[in-house]
């Protein structure tokens, strides 16, 4: 019985990363996958309105819209890794069309965001973040207490608002920066050109 438990199992992880080898779909399709709470995953896309939110369930979902019927046939979306740790992809060649991407994963998951241009918004997520946009804006927000160790926030050109921290701060090579000594996470957002809000409830109190 013991043996067919292990057999049973290891036939169950190997389904899981057969399903992520083989999650390569056009942008007109949904892509579905198990992801672990507590996972990490990173994100590397084209620019986008990328719109990341965090659910109850154990999975990731990924949905692409366009304008454009040739952005949807030449968008893909690759998912890579494992359960635990996991690498979606969203590449293509296209010049407009209003790509808009949405990544519902587990409420409690590490995130790496890199893209070029375009809008990140990131909703409802726990854990630590890392946020890298040349050109655009970054949208952190919860209705739940921030709960952070540590906060570090830049832009090049243009505005960090930090609502939940009750700090604005806009011009040239704006930097916002908190500790926290009973915070949890890492949150770290970075824009060239754009802007930055944290928006949500009112963090812990901390000192820069």
């Amino acid at each position: 019985m013991k043996t067919l438990g292990i057999a049973a199992s290891a036939a169950l992880f190997a389904c899981n990363l057969a399903s992520f080898a083989q999650s390569d779909v056009p942008c007109g399709q949904t892509l579905n996958a198990p992801l672990r709470s507590s996972a990490t995953l990173k994100i590397d896309s084209r620019p986008a309105g990328l719109e990341i939110v965090g659910t109850d369930q154990e999975a990731i979902r990924v949905s692409c819209t366009a304008r454009d019927t040739d952005v949807v046939r030449n968008v893909r979306l690759r998912l890579s890794g494992t359960p635990t740790e996991a690498k979606l992809a969203i590449t293509g060649t296209y010049l407009n069309g209003n790509l808009q991407i949405r990544v519902e994963v587990p409420r409690k998951v590490n995130l790496g965001v890199q893209m070029g241009a375009g809008q990140v918004k990131v909703d409802e997520v726990v854990g630590d973040k890392d946020i890298e946009l040349y050109a655009g804006q970054i949208t952190i927000s919860s209705n739940r207490e921030w709960d952070y160790k540590n906060v570090n926030t830049w832009v090049g050109v243009g505005e960090v608002n930090a609502r939940a921290y009750g700090a604005d701060k806009g011009g040239f090579f704006r930097v916002f920066r908190k500790e926290t000594a009973d915070g949890e996470y890492r949150l770290y957002a970075h824009v060239t050109t754009g802007q930055i809000d944290l928006v949500g409830r009112n963090a812990h109190t901390a000192a820069d």
